[in-house]
């Protein structure tokens, strides 16, 4: 099953897309400013069967402003793709993303952070054995 993580933010979302097999993760592009209907077309295009979308919580597990965003959004999101659309914990991966860019990576950010997601998604379904990226 393919599948597309979206990192939510108020400014972008980045995006990454599984092979159909769960093994794989790439980054994709960046929606600038974040947009449903780009969404949709994106997952169109990369033949997604499902949109994984990070949900901020806090290290406590609460929920804040950000989280509350970003489920707003997934709301609207399912208003116009014909696929599901979950939430997943996607703490630290920001921190991850950065780590990798450091590391010499030249996807965005996002992106990465996307990525990141997907494979702690993957993992803990387990579609993906031991990519050590789990949350």
């Amino acid at each position: 099953m393919r599948i597309l993580a979206l990192d939510y933010g108020d400014a972008r979302i980045g995006c990454a897309v599984s092979d159909p097999t769960g093994t794989l993760v790439r980054p994709a592009e960046v929606i600038e400013p974040p947009d449903a209907v780009a969404v949709r077309d994106l997952a169109r295009r990369e033949g997604a069967e499902l949109i994984v979308v990070g949900l901020p919580l806090h290290l406590g597990g609460g929920e804040g402003d950000q989280a509350r965003r970003t489920r707003e959004f997934c709301e609207r999101l399912r208003g116009h793709v014909h696929v599901p659309v979950e939430t997943y914990d996607e703490r630290l991966t920001t921190r991850m993303a950065a780590a990798t860019r450091r590391a010499g990576a030249r996807a965005a950010e996002d992106s990465l952070a996307a990525a990141h997601l997907l494979e702690g998604y993957l993992a803990a379904k387990g579609g993906k054995k031991g990519d050590g990226h789990g949350d």
